[in-house]
């Protein structure tokens, strides 16, 4: 019986994917395997040793104490693009709000207390301050072409705008989903050059903070539009700040309110609304759901953060992984200790990225306690797991 501990309320349908028959959940529990939650912040909390996996039902994984998992060998899991629909509607959103200046006018219609044909007048005397401009032949700058990135690429082309897009960690799999309309930028400074309008979809890490900062502002067009529904500090908020005031910039549109942000007038600032669709939450906690379950009960990793991708079919035979130090002889010092105790391997994967390493390993009988104990000796090793043999 695994035990999960929640540290947010899941949506259900994930939790459905952990049956009662081998799953205890809930939101107090004892020595838990796993951990699964959404916005909780763990950098403050005692993670108990207890803990093999984390699972993130979103992409962000800021509130998570990587470095600190990463060392004790503990992966932890995400679910990118589960919420891409969710945030790609909501940048969508934010160009409209900001071409056709409609929050402005929505509050201008709220504080009109004329009635009949005086309210008529006013509708007309007031719409004149909220001209705005169509999207068709403006450039829409993308920087990250996740699977956010990629979606939100897509759908402004799909509107008549020109995109170029900035990423050059793309993967493959990004790479086919994106249209052959994204024109590719070289560098940061060249797509805001280019740029009528710029949405970042990036983590905030130290390469990515203040990515949108004040040099690059000035590269962009005059009355240029910057949208941020990825993380607060990717933007440098004073620069945008100065240049709304000046009116370099027409608008920002933020879902990481601040007091300077929401006193602005030409700030549009949001609660952090970018994958808060029951549709995105439920996809969040299926996806995670599943892949921590894969991680429990067959040792595969798929969309961790912090560890290699590894994903080895079951046989009909033992199994055991070990998380390592991404070190030499590693493999070979982990065949010659089942060796030793007389095991053939069946099959093996080794993976790495960074400083860790992961190894999965199929054999031909049971691995003892006395044969796990000399694996845990190994200079290196992390944390040791004995799945033993696939539940029919």
């Amino acid at each position: 019986m695994y035990k999960i501990l929640t540290l947010n309320n899941i949506a259900v349908e994930g939790l459905r994917r952990l049956t009662r028959e081998r799953y205890e959940v809930a939101s107090e529990i004892a020595h838990p395997d796993a951990i699964l939650l959404r916005s909780f912040n763990m950098h403050d909390m005692e993670i108990p040793e207890t803990v093999a996996a984390i699972g993130r039902a979103g992409a962000g994984t800021n509130n998570i104490p990587i470095d600190a998992m990463s060392a004790r060998g503990v992966p932890v899991f995400n679910a990118p693009g589960a919420n891409a629909n969710a945030v790609k509607e909501l940048a969508v959103a934010g160009l409209l709000i900001a071409a056709r200046n409609l929050c402005d006018a929505r509050e201008y219609v709220k504080e009109l207390t004329e009635t009949g044909e005086a309210l008529s007048k006013a509708v007309e005397a007031g719409k004149k301050q909220f001209v705005g401009f169509e999207l068709p032949g403006k450039t829409l700058g993308v920087i990250g072409l996740g699977a956010i990135g990629v979606e939100v690429a897509n759908a402004a082309l799909a509107l008549g705008m020109n995109v170029v897009g900035f990423d050059p960690k793309i993967t493959v799999r990004s790479a086919w989903q994106l249209s052959s309309g994204v024109e590719h930028a070289d560098t940061l400074d060249q797509l805001f050059q280019k740029a009528d309008a710029i949405t970042v979809h990036v983590p905030l890490i130290e390469e990515t903070r203040n990515l949108v900062n004040r040099d690059r502002i000035a590269l962009m067009n005059d009355g240029g539009v910057v949208i941020n529904f990825a993380r607060g500090g990717v933007t440098d908020d004073h620069a945008v700040l100065d240049a709304l005031t000046s009116g370099k910039l027409h608008a920002y549109i933020s879902d990481f309110p601040t007091p300077e942000l929401i006193a602005h007038p030409k700030v549009v600032a949001l609660p952090h609304l970018g994958a808060s669709t029951a549709e995105a939450e439920e996809n969040c906690a299926v996806m995670v759901a599943e892949h921590v379950k894969d991680y429990l009960e067959n040792g595969n990793i798929r969309y961790s953060v912090n560890f290699p991708e590894a994903r080895l079919p079951r046989l009909d035979a033992w199994r055991i992984t070990v998380a390592n130090e991404n070190v030499p002889n590693m493999v070979g010092q982990i065949s010659t200790c089942l060796a030793n105790a007389g095991l053939n391997i069946e099959d093996l994967l080794n993976k790495s990225v960074g400083h860790l390493a992961y190894t999965i390993v199929d054999v031909n009988g049971e691995v003892s306690e006395e044969t796990m104990s000399e694996l845990r000796k190994i200079e290196g090793v992390l944390t040791l797991r004995n799945l033993g043999k696939p539940v029919i």
